[in-house]
């Protein structure tokens, strides 16, 4: 019986090892966007790898109960909510385009446009109404069109570097103030 049970072990070790390097990256750079924390030059980000490491311990604790379901909306479930209980540590990022944002703003919007979680999906995660969840999303996306625009404004008064368009991709029509 012992055999049995070493074995069950073995392969659930072997089937979340192979989930965390598949999915791996990508949690990690939610994490990373939801704390707000810039990598060090070391290319380390310590908080965000705090945070990835509690929750997946979660989610192999919960392996067994998944039953067919899906490993990466576990993961991601306890990634969110753990942000989320922690939000006080992640009030100050300390740089990048989500630094003005609040800790609900950030992972809401790192919910839906990052992580394309439906709206109503998102309000359920959260446990949030729906119009509260547009409504964050909707402010957060105005907050970061707002400090584009500063930055715009900078560029074109000569206090900024002005940076290509990505590759592949048309330039768009420069706005006038």
């Amino acid at each position: 019986m012992s055999d049995r049970v070493e074995h069950r072990d073995r392969l659930r070790a072997l089937e979340f090892e192979a989930f965390v390097a598949g999915a791996g990256g990508r949690l990690l750079h939610t994490a990373t966007l939801l704390t707000g924390e810039p990598p060090r030059p070391s290319g380390a980000c310590p908080r965000a790898e705090r945070l990835l490491r509690a929750a997946l311990a979660r989610t192999y604790a919960d392996w067994d109960r998944l039953h067919g379901g899906d490993p990466y909306d576990l993961a991601r479930r306890e990634l969110v909510l753990r942000f989320a209980r922690e939000a006080r540590r992640h009030q100050r990022p300390r740089g990048g385009l989500l630094e003005r944002l609040s800790p609900l703003e950030r992972l809401v919007l790192v919910l839906r446009m990052y992580e394309e979680v439906g709206e109503e999906q998102a309000a359920a995660l959260l446990g949030l109404p729906g119009d509260r969840v547009r409504a964050v999303c909707a402010r957060a996306v105005a907050a970061l069109r707002s400090a584009g625009r500063g930055r715009g404004a900078a560029s074109a008064a000569g206090g900024g570097t002005e940076r290509p368009a990505p590759r592949g991709t048309a330039p768009g029509p420069r706005e006038t103030a």
